[in-house]
């Protein structure tokens, strides 16, 4: 099943990262730049939307991950094994913390280096260039809950209705 290029249309989604685990809202990015929200999704194809993430500084982690959390990378030349710890790579780039999340979550593809991770755009403040990308109409994403509560569900806004009457019948 295929679908003309003109069905594709991509969107711009404005995500506020402020109080937010890191995990969780990693997830909900990475869902939406794969484009698994859209019914036309294909696994082969560049279904995704572009995703603005605000205050990337201001995300927090479960229990003590700012302590132990360790990021390592490797430099190419011997013995260029080097680490960071969570709190240390907030100080210096708060960004790399949401994004190795994001992308950590995507599978490591042609897909993935030419059309995912461009459509990425994460900044530290409040304030990012894509005004004019973003309509007036976006609103924020909803923030993601850091337990699933009896009323939330992904996906379903009425869900405890919808559950409510299937159970009366």
């Amino acid at each position: 099943m295929s679908f003309p290029g003109r069905s594709l249309q991509q969107a711009w989604h404005l995500v506020d990262a402020n109080n937010q685990t890191v995990g969780r809202v990693a997830g909900q990015i990475a869902q939406i730049l794969k484009g698994k929200h859209k019914p036309t999704f294909q696994p082969n194809k560049d279904m995704g939307d572009h995703i603005v993430v605000i205050n990337a500084e201001k995300v927090v982690f479960s229990g003590t991950k700012w302590k132990s959390k360790v990021y390592r990378w490797h430099t190419g030349y011997p013995g260029g094994l080097k680490q960071r710890r969570a709190e240390e790579m907030l100080e210096r780039k708060p960004e790399e913390i949401l994004k190795k999340a994001v992308l950590g979550m995507l599978k490591r593809n042609n897909l993935r280096h030419q059309s995912i991770e461009p459509r990425l755009r994460i900044y530290e403040g409040p304030s990012h260039p894509h005004t004019a990308q973003l309509p007036h109409s976006t609103a924020r994403a909803p923030p993601v809950p850091r337990a699933r509560s009896n009323n939330f569900h992904f996906g379903l806004n009425n869900y405890a209705a919808i559950r409510n009457a299937s159970s009366n019948k």
